[in-house]
């Protein structure tokens, strides 16, 4: 049947079509809805892993029992993942085993654009990369096969503008395969010294002979062209822009398997053009390949390693004619994100500014603390650095530090990987105060749950992890729970815990405004009578109110009656509204 399907839509689709019965995985943009999706078929077993690097072990655990698997993570998860990524590759599989990564160029919701294609090369694993979604959807169906006819995990690249835009897809029926019995092989599965150098030499075989596949499969096709002045080498969603631009007026080599790349393939392409250029994003990776065969080519020096590419960039780089659309007649104004009206990290966070703190940032929702007027976070680098960095910031500064420096984390980024930086502290004794922000969600990524909520990905109801428990467990004495809407017990928390001499964990406890089960209070009222403008109550930097002609103004749509602003005016112009 065909129908429209967002990449991710297909991928889980292909998931269920291959027979695939385990998925682990934790939440990244733009990979979160492959594992969302596949959820939603009663054939498989779905969940959402504490952080990537379980949800790939868990994944090869469900492989090894001869049962299909996938684990899906944006780019930076795979970081996360990387260790047993690299052995994986040495052990091969039993079962199929799909491993989708999610790259983010252009940064819509990452710190950083890392290009996955150099995981598959230095792990020495194919990686496949649709350009769309009936690909997706092929593509990761045709993953298995090749997982279990090469006894190799295969990685399946996806980005964001393939992950989240739609396109035509034709829907088959599910095929489960037989299930295959798990056999004792320790020179297969145990990775001592020994095993692993007799496992190498076949890592490499297997590198060869899937050279050999990638020469001749239909994932790479030369699609012919009028014009043989130019030859054009391309993949994923820069190949849309390139047909978008070029038509069928140059020939181009499209490639669908990104690892192990053709030789030959590529070699006879090269030589039927006058001119080779490869359109990619990010690193030169594609050129990378057809410079170390020799080959006379064009990429990077046209085409930028930072941010996206589009219709535009690929057109004038080319130098290819194209029309142009209707121009706007005004500038869009900018939108930058900030924290939802009612968000419970917003009173947290303007008591950390207040206090003039170090705050050691983490990534999250909450991240948007930075943002002016906040301007309450020093740092953002991965997730679960800042109760790590904190703990050496403090011991490297001492004294300077001690009373002055805050980490901050989510409940789901705490699970992830702060809990280990907690450990840590504990154990090595920084005077250190970490704030776990409990929103009782996985906001960043669309509101989903996380061992501390105590629901699964199917919201069945399941084990709810105590952070309390679990903090006072690795040896922090100092543990309390404060209303992040109460600003004055934000701050003589945060006062007592830094003038604390041991290391200690503050919970801001309070559920996302925006989940549906949360009751709010009416909208607050700005009395112009009693309002003199001031603006104190714009220091939390809440979408809901807004000052015009000199006086304060609420915005009934979007005010949910939290009462922070409240406690900022001196005048009492913020009033509830009678009942």
């Amino acid at each position: 049947m065909k129908t429209l399907m967002l990449g991710n839509e297909a991928a889980a689709r292909g998931l269920y079509e291959a027979g695939c019965a385990f998925v682990s995985s934790y939440p990244g943009t733009p990979s979160t809805e492959i594992t969302e999706c596949a959820a939603k078929y009663p054939e498989i077993y779905a969940e959402w892993a504490p952080n990537e690097k379980v949800a790939m072990e868990a994944a090869f655990g469900a492989s090894l029992a001869g049962r299909r698997s996938f684990c899906g993570m944006k780019h930076v998860g795979l970081n996360v993942a990387a260790d047993p990524l690299f052995t994986i590759a040495y052990t091969g599989v039993n079962a199929g085993m799909v491993i989708a990564v999610a790259d983010d160029a252009g940064m819509h919701s990452s710190q950083n654009e890392q290009d996955s294609r150099h995981y598959a090369k230095a792990a020495k694993l194919p990686m496949l990369e649709p350009s769309d979604s009936a690909e997706a959807l092929a593509f990761f169906k045709l993953a298995y096969d090749l997982s279990e006819e090469y006894d190799t995990a295969v990685m399946l690249k996806m980005c964001t503008r393939i992950a989240h835009s739609q396109s035509v897809v034709d829907t088959g029926e599910r095929i489960t395969p037989s299930e295959r019995p798990y056999e004792k092989n320790g020179a297969k599965y145990i990775m001592m010294p020994g095993n692993a150098k007799r496992r190498h030499p076949v890592v490499e075989e297997r590198t060869r002979t899937l050279v050999a596949y990638a020469e001749n499969t239909p994932l790479n096709r030369v699609e012919e062209g009028k014009d043989r002045s130019m030859g054009i080498l391309t993949a994923s969603t820069s190949y849309q822009y390139v047909k978008e631009v070029c038509g069928d007026t140059y020939p181009v080599l499209k490639l669908g398997m990104i690892w192990p790349l053709p030789e030959k393939k590529i070699r006879d392409f090269a030589a039927s053009v006058d001119r080779l250029v490869v359109v990619e994003e990010l690193d030169g990776f594609i050129e990378e390949h057809c410079r170390n065969l020799g080959l006379q080519v064009e990429g990077k020096s046209l085409f930028s390693c930072i941010d996206e590419l589009s219709q535009s960039i690929v057109a004038d780089k080319l130098g290819v004619p194209r029309e142009a659309g209707p121009a706007l007649e005004e500038a869009i104004p900018a939108r930058p994100p900030v924290m939802c009206a009612g968000c419970p990290h917003r009173g947290l966070f303007y008591t950390l500014n207040k206090l003039k703190l170090t705050v050691l940032g983490d990534i999250g929702c909450y991240t948007l603390g930075a943002v002016a007027p906040l301007s309450a976070i020093d740092t953002t680098i991965c997730m679960g650095a800042s109760v790590s960095g904190i703990h050496g910031f403090v011991k490297a500064s001492g004294a300077a530090a001690e009373g002055k420096t805050v980490a901050v984390i989510g409940d789901s980024t705490f699970m992830h990987s702060g809990v280990t930086g907690l450990i840590n502290i504990a154990y090595n004794e920084s005077n250190a105060t970490v704030i776990i922000l409990d929103n009782s969600i996985t906001g960043m990524t669309g509101h989903q749950q996380n061992p501390t909520t105590g629901f699964n990905l199917k919201g069945d109801p399941c084990t709810k992890i105590d952070l309390e428990t679990l903090c006072r467990s690795v040896g922090i004495r100092r543990v309390r729970v404060v209303d992040p809407y109460n600003l004055k017990e934000c701050e003589d928390a945060i006062r007592e815990e830094l003038a604390a001499s041991e290391p200690s964990v503050i919970i801001s406890r309070r559920p996302c405004a925006l989940l549906k089960y949360v009751k709010h209070k009416a909208p607050l009222i700005a009395n112009s009578d009693k309002c003199v403008g001031c603006k104190s109550c714009m220091k939390i930097g809440c979408p809901a109110i807004s000052v015009v002609d000199k006086k304060a103004r609420i915005d009934n749509t979007l005010c949910v009656g939290c009462g922070v602003c409240q406690q900022l005016c001196k005048f009492d112009a913020l009033e509830a509204p009678q009942a």
